[in-house]
């Protein structure tokens, strides 16, 4: 990474770094992210790569903060590179404008294939990427697909997305990987649950009408009353439901829950609105969202994986906006558990807009998550 002002010398800087780290060889792949401060060189990045760090193909985007060296900038200029050299792994790019079609038998060639990793980065003002992420998780058993929206432009046009040498400024870009390469991810939603999971008895589309036979306002007044003040204040803007993802389970705990927003609250029914669609039969619970919870959750998350997965090559990290120091007041805290936990594992990434990645299997958008790719040989 660097955190030089301009591209002249941030490159540079970022192609001696890698060289001097270099297993050889050109790379594969390279993935970037670069800051809004260098907006005004957005197009010439691809070319400027290639001089100085030749490779296969390029994938990135614009961000409004990036991730590497073991560090994160938020509001300054940064550039975050990551490469990776990846025998017996084929890559195939792949591009969409919001209601193109795509013919997803192309990215995973051979009969039978590997399930594929995927790597996809959109642009959140012109493309949504649930539709497709879904699309991949019905084509391709056992793939994993991880990634998440460019940043850093406030309007239509303004972030970049990078494919190859092409420069893009809507739609979407990913990568199918195929072979001998596995990922493991980690989807950090910062939440805790409070109360006791709930059937959902009674819905309409996203409208929360009934929770075992009970109004959700009434269910909240009572978790609100039983609470310390400091959970009565996070009340006001930090509450969550999830949605268990593995209804049949008999315990559930952090990680088996989809997070999604409580939109709002109907007054005279005590009805929630969320932000997901419902159904009869569903189990929820309520979740506190705050820096103590978020850290603790990617505390756990990462030291389960650390015991129970292999050791990763290296890793990229999708985190939210609203994360960073914004949260946790100081930088540099999810690079900070992930290096205790997993150690000098090469780490890039960026902050998006929102995040892609699993829980429980089926991938999801998400929002104030830290999502982890994993990346390992899978022989």
């Amino acid at each position: 990474m660097s955190a030089h002002a301009d591209l002249d010398a941030a490159v540079p800087e970022v192609a001696a770094r890698l060289e001097h780290a270099t297993v050889g060889g050109t790379p594969d792949l390279l993935i970037a992210f670069v800051s809004s401060h260098h907006a005004g060189d957005y197009s010439t990045l691809p070319a400027r790569l290639r001089r100085r760090l030749p490779a296969r193909l390029l994938l990135g985007c614009s961000a409004g903060g990036v991730i590497g060296g073991g560090h994160e900038v938020e509001q300054a200029p940064g550039l975050s590179v990551t490469a990776a050299w990846l025998p017996g792994v084929e890559l195939t790019p792949f591009r969409l404008e919001s209601g193109d079609p795509m013919d997803l038998r192309p990215l995973a060639p051979g009969d039978p294939a590997p399930a594929p990793c995927f790597l996809v980065l959109a642009d959140p003002f012109s493309f949504d990427p649930e539709p497709l992420v879904r699309a991949l998780d019905r084509a391709f058993d056992g793939s994993r697909t991880i990634g998440g929206l460019a940043s850093g432009g406030r309007q239509p046009g303004e972030d970049a997305l990078y494919l190859g040498d092409a420069v893009h400024r809507a739609g979407l870009v990913g990568i199918a990987l195929v072979g001998n390469v596995a990922m493991d991810t980690i989807v950090a939603q910062g939440c805790r649950p409070i109360g006791e999971p709930m059937f959902v008895t009674r819905c309409d589309r996203n409208l929360l009408q009934e929770l075992d036979g009970h109004r959700p306002g009434a269910v909240l007044q009572q978790l609100y009353e039983r609470s310390d003040a400091r959970d009565q204040a996070l009340f006001r803007g930090s509450l969550f439901v999830g949605i268990v993802m593995r209804e049949h389970q008999h315990e559930y705990r952090q990680g088996d829950f989809l997070i999604r927003n409580v939109v709002g609250m109907e007054p005279k029914t005590g009805a929630l609105a969320v932000g997901a669609l419902l159904r009869e039969g569903m189990v929820v619970q309520f979740h506190l969202r705050d820096a103590a919870t978020s850290a603790a959750d990617l505390d756990e998350l990462l030291g389960r994986h650390r015991t129970a997965a292999p050791a990763p090559r290296g890793s990229l990290l999708f985190s939210c906006l609203g994360r960073g120091v914004h949260l946790y007041g100081r930088p540099d805290h999810d690079t900070g558990l992930f290096r205790r936990h997993l150690g000098d594992v090469p780490l890039g990434g960026f902050f998006c807009n929102g995040e892609i990645g699993p829980v429980q299997g089926t991938t999801f958008l998400h929002g104030y998550t830290s999502a982890f790719g994993l990346f390992r040989p899978r022989q």
